[in-house]
């Protein structure tokens, strides 16, 4: 147990102070105060006596920096069981005991092993509050004092996983073990860094396979000429985006609009390499049995694989009936003026400007695991302007049924409002002169 300390001459001389009428209120004060404020006073007042950076010279001098550094020593440790006590009486307390523990090491007088545990002590506090960067910072410093300090190890450890550093976490834990092979939270706290890191990598290989596969679509998108632009109608059919195949075959989903009535049909999955007609001759089958049998057929054993585990199949039968005489009219088509021999297709022309490439990317990756990793920092800040050869006429343009998708696309004044959108008119209606006139137009 260490001897009382006794006050030297230098702290003598302040009793004048302490003696004089003026002082009176002020020596109140200090008698009501902590102990610990005090003791700081005491260390103070004896350092004003000497010059900064000098060496003791008399036996004097020499008794009264021990008596600082005694003084000092005391009041660190009364610093620490008060931050000490702070944390056992709850959160409301934190703030002050990392106040306390930070006093504590500012007297820098504590051994290194005890003065890691100050540092330790912070740490946990910190972590406590959730601020984890200075919690590792905290935890590092009491590990440089005292390499061997396990709670600083575990401190650390937790602050780097917090942070989401799981490699340092992962290196903290280990150290841990081997300092301490029998700790049970060490081995707790490195499985769960493990299933993180794990779970992380494996979120990192989706985001990089859904950033590749988005890519080559887009690749695949510019290769052909084919534009996009904003969406028109995605409150019809949700986020729906093409897909390329291993074959390097695009599959577009296809909105269908009656404009007459402005209801609509959706197709999952049109090829790019598949006729107009093919699917206009498949809707329209038991209007034409013979001729389109074999077409069937052929068609219905590409795709049933596709869909037969999917609702789309159903949908997908369904939709062979919808031109053909056997099965109801639509709903709206009083006069069952829509039948294949009299159904024609348009899209329409110039409707909008072609969207810049980062954003047609953003569009693709929207709704996968690589949806957040194209940063802002890498989208066009320029505005888009119309090409040349896209200005002036607009309009509705006729489909011939003998083209392909992919031709169709490519036309240099077909914008595609993130999915293709075709309108189905019949000759026979009375809709179809205002139509051709270019009365009509979509809604906005």
């Amino acid at each position: 147990m260490k001897e009382p300390v006794s006050l030297p001459l230098s702290l003598q001389r302040t009793r004048s102070f302490f003696s004089s009428p003026a002082s009176q209120l002020q020596s109140s004060r200090l008698i009501e105060s902590s102990s610990v404020c005090f003791l700081s006073f005491c260390c103070e007042s004896m350092a004003l006596w000497m010059d900064a950076g000098a060496t003791p010279t008399t036996e004097n001098e020499k008794a009264d920096l021990e008596a600082i550094s005694a003084l000092k020593e005391s009041a660190a440790i009364e610093f620490k069981e008060q931050g000490n006590e702070c944390v056992r009486k709850g959160k409301k307390h934190y703030s002050e005991a990392i106040d306390c523990y930070t006093k504590a090491i500012n007297q820098g007088v504590l051994s290194d092993s005890e003065t890691s545990i100050l540092f330790s002590n912070r740490s946990h506090v910190n972590l406590l509050l959730g601020n984890y960067r200075r919690a590792l910072t905290d935890a590092e410093e009491s590990m440089r004092l005292c390499p061997h300090n396990v709670k600083a190890v575990y401190r650390a450890a937790k602050a780097s996983m917090s942070l989401d550093l799981l490699n340092e976490a992962k290196s903290y834990c280990e150290k841990g073990i081997e300092n301490d092979p029998s700790n049970e939270d060490m081995k707790k706290l490195l499985k769960l860094v493990n299933s993180k890191k794990q779970e992380k990598e494996q979120h990192e290989a989706q985001v990089s396979r859904a950033v590749v596969e988005a890519k080559a679509c887009l690749s695949a998108i510019e290769n052909r000429g084919v534009k996009i632009g904003k969406a028109m109608y995605r409150e019809l059919t949700g986020l729906k985006k093409p897909m390329l195949d291993k074959n390097n075959i695009l599959h577009w989903p296809v909105l269908l609009l009656y404009a007459e009535a402005m209801t609509s049909d959706f197709v999952e999955d049109f090829c790019e390499t598949d006729m107009f007609a093919t699917h206009l001759d498949m809707i329209s089958f038991f209007q034409f049995p013979f001729q389109s049998l074999f077409l069937f057929l052929h068609l219905i054993w590409i795709t049933f694989i596709d869909y037969l585990c999917s609702m789309h199949f159903m949908s997908f039968l369904s939709a062979l009936n919808m031109f053909s005489e056997d099965s109801p009219p639509l709903p709206w088509d009083k006069n069952n003026e829509y039948s294949r021999d009299v159904i024609e297709l348009y899209y329409e022309a110039s409707s909008g400007t072609p969207l810049p490439r980062s954003r047609v990317l953003q569009y693709l990756l929207e709704g996968t695991k690589g949806s957040q990793a194209e940063t802002t920092g890498e989208e066009d800040t320029s505005v888009t302007k119309t090409p040349s050869y896209m200005k002036g006429s607009s309009g509705m343009v006729k489909v011939n049924e003998r083209r392909t998708l992919h031709d169709v696309l490519k036309e240099p004044k077909f914008v595609i409002p993130e999915i293709p959108v075709f309108y189905i008119v019949s000759k026979r209606s009375k809709f179809y002169k205002d139509f051709i006139a270019g009365k009509w137009s979509p809604p906005n």
